[in-house]
């Protein structure tokens, strides 16, 4: 499986395919390249070797791992410190009109099911203790019931892009987690749709290097099943 698209002495760049855990089973892609590279196991504590972020399981695109303990840590902290820039495309279920915009709410666990995550409003009752997320969102091409779009993550919570589709009430077409009851899914999309695309960051060697990850095929066929909004 060819999914290393860049490497030097501190890290991999990963173009990680859908159906993938990033770490915690036998078949995770840690397990993966631990193989070709152990080395990893001197980045962090298992199971997440190395791992700088992570995506979901059903979500492809690029990922960062590093392979020792000083790049783990000057990696992670351009994450926190807001310093990565971060594209994704995503297939919302239903049109949105507007052209674009930004989702400005808290995040946290969601006091009905400890699976998913829940926006809260600031000040709303439960919310104490609840983190900032920011995501802004641009339009790529509507469909007849579906709408395209890239967008941009200014935080990194778990399932931030997800439950923000949730929130403003254009559910990822396929996601099982956060979708609407009787919720649509186009012909042949057999997880949710959601491809990080686009990473530029800062390496530790001082070098801002940018990331590029095509839709995947199968995604692609998803999109030439449906009809153009009109």
């Amino acid at each position: 499986m060819d999914i290393i698209i860049y490497q030097d002495n501190n890290l991999l760049v990963i173009d990680k395919p859908a159906g993938i855990s990033v770490y915690g089973d036998e078949n995770s892609l840690i397990n993966i390249l631990l193989k070709d590279y152990p080395e990893l196991k001197q980045a962090g504590e298992a199971p997440r070797y190395g791992i700088v972020h992570r995506l979901d399981k059903d979500t492809s695109g690029l990922l960062i791992v590093a392979k020792n303990n000083e790049s783990l840590i000057f990696l992670q902290k351009q994450f926190k410190n807001r310093r990565v820039e971060k594209k994704y495309i995503a297939l919302s279920t239903g049109v949105i009109k507007q052209d674009g915009g930004t989702i400005e709410t808290l995040i946290g666990r969601s006091p009905k099911d400890g699976k998913k995550q829940r926006a809260f409003f600031i000040a709303e009752p439960g919310s104490e203790n609840k983190r900032q997320a920011i995501t802004e969102y641009r339009v790529v091409e509507r469909y007849q019931g579906y709408t395209l779009l890239e967008l941009y993550p200014k935080t990194g919570r778990k399932h931030q892009i997800r439950c923000h589709l949730e929130y403003i009430k254009y559910p990822m077409a396929g996601d099982k987690l956060y979708a609407f009851k009787r919720q649509p899914v186009p012909k042949n999309l057999t997880h949710h749709f959601l491809h990080a695309c686009y990473l530029k960051i800062q390496l530790p060697d001082g070098q801002t290097k940018e990331f590029e990850s095509k839709l995947p095929e199968d995604l692609k066929n998803v999109l030439k099943e449906l009809k153009k909004y009109e």
